[in-house]
């Protein structure tokens, strides 16, 4: 049985201040919830209507499909919600590629880039410090477990490009062919947010520019999606690894 002080704890954490007062956050469904019992997440506390997950019974709690409609923020609730604890900050290793973030808002973007960045390798997420939250319910439902895997921090972006020991990239409508340009295998690359781009600031600090180009005629086509453009960046880039 969940208490309505328990219902109101999880109500609270759809919201950033409390997950940050907090240290908690929420992950739905039996995927990512294995995912994260499965990683260095340590848990907080455990609902399901099924007892199908490896959790200790001190921190389970048993509930029925209504009580779980009480508590879920999805539409189609899948058996489980758990509240894990935020882990704290690890710091950035400057080796290999690094993926930084100016001010992308949307949930579902971050979700898919952190999932990217898994695919790729990238072991470092950089974001501004007004990118969306990556413990967002909707980004972490949208990251299908690979929020364990990726090490993302919130910082002062512009200072710590300011005070890389390495090249930055950054994604513009105007500047070299990715397909032609000559990648290293280190950098931290920038991808702006969705409909402003990357910021001035951000932009007095870039090494070298870097476009995707349009191979359609059409001039009122939309500029790619951040996450779209994120994974053709990524894959340009390590692709360059296997062919040397």
């Amino acid at each position: 049985m969940v208490t309505k002080q328990e219902i109101k704890l999880i109500k609270s954490l759809n919201q950033k201040k409390y997950r940050q007062q907090l240290g908690l956050f929420i992950v739905e469904g039996i995927k990512g919830i294995e995912e994260f019992l499965n990683s260095d997440f340590k848990l907080h506390r455990l609902y399901t209507t099924k007892q199908i997950f490896e959790a200790s019974k001190n921190e389970t709690t048993e509930i029925s499909e209504n009580e779980l409609k009480k508590i879920t923020s999805l539409k189609n609730p899948n058996t489980a919600l758990a509240i894990f604890e935020i882990p704290k900050p690890v710091k950035v290793d400057n080796r290999g590629l690094i993926v930084a973030l100016d001010d992308v808002r949307d949930p579902g973007n971050l979700g898919t880039i952190i999932r990217l960045c898994d695919w790729y390798g990238v072991k470092d997420l950089v974001c501004s410090l007004n990118t969306v939250d990556c413990y967002n319910s909707k980004v972490v439902q949208a990251t299908m477990g690979s929020l364990t895997r990726v090490n993302i921090t919130y910082l002062d972006l512009a200072e710590f490009m300011f005070n890389s020991n390495t090249q930055v990239f950054g994604t513009y409508m105007n500047g070299e062919n990715i397909y032609s340009s000559n990648l290293p295998n280190d950098g931290v690359i920038v991808l702006g947010n969705e409909a402003n781009g990357i910021s001035e600031k951000i932009t007095s600090i870039i090494d070298r520019k870097l476009t995707i180009p349009q191979f359609g005629n059409s001039k009122d086509t939309e500029s790619l999606n951040v996450a779209n453009a994120t994974a053709i960046v990524l894959s340009e880039f390590k692709r360059r690894t296997i062919e040397m």
